[in-house]
């Protein structure tokens, strides 16, 4: 879904007349108290649904209700749909918080080694997240930590990095 980032996804109906409970995948769900659409993903299609209202419950769930969905029979046919929005809708990051997707083609200058190459794609596993690094056609993979992110400068598309000892040379051997 390029130009779109995940939001969240329908998780079942709620109540009568076509609520539906949401579940915001987001560290900010206070950031979307305001939306007037949102995209929904349907047979691998972004479908526009206005909104008449959003109601934010605990754990990042909301009781949200389409506008022209005013059934249980219409509202039944979008549970499990992915929601979607814009890439402009983000809010915007500062100091060394970046988007994945926005940091894609950036340098990567270490303090140790110097300049270490061009993030290719940040890839997510299950207990941390690195930047995918290509330097002399070689992979390197840097985790993304607090202590390794020194500083994103949006300007000169770069990220300066504190690698631990090591590490980036493992890659080059």
């Amino acid at each position: 879904m390029e130009g779109y980032f995940y939001l969240g996804k329908i998780l079942k109906l709620h109540a009568a007349k076509g609520a539906l409970l949401i579940h915001l995948d987001t560290d900010s769900p206070e950031n979307y108290t305001e939306l007037e659409s949102v995209f929904v993903q349907m047979n691998g299609q972004l479908i526009p649904f206005f909104i008449e209202s959003l109601e934010h419950r605990h754990n990042n769930n909301a009781v949200v209700t389409f506008a022209d969905i005013d059934s249980t029979d219409q509202a039944s046919l979008l549970i499990s749909c992915a929601l979607f929005l814009p890439l402009t809708m983000l809010p915007p990051l500062t100091g060394t918080r970046f988007y994945y997707h926005e940091v894609k083609g950036f340098s990567v200058m270490d303090e140790n080694f110097g300049e270490a190459g061009i993030i290719e794609e940040v890839l997510e596993y299950p207990h941390q997240a690195v930047l995918r690094v290509l330097f002399k056609g070689k992979e390197i993979l840097i985790p993304i930590t607090d202590e390794i992110i020194l500083e994103v400068n949006r300007e000169t598309r770069t990220i300066h990095t504190r690698a631990p000892e090591g590490l980036i040379e493992l890659y080059l051997e």
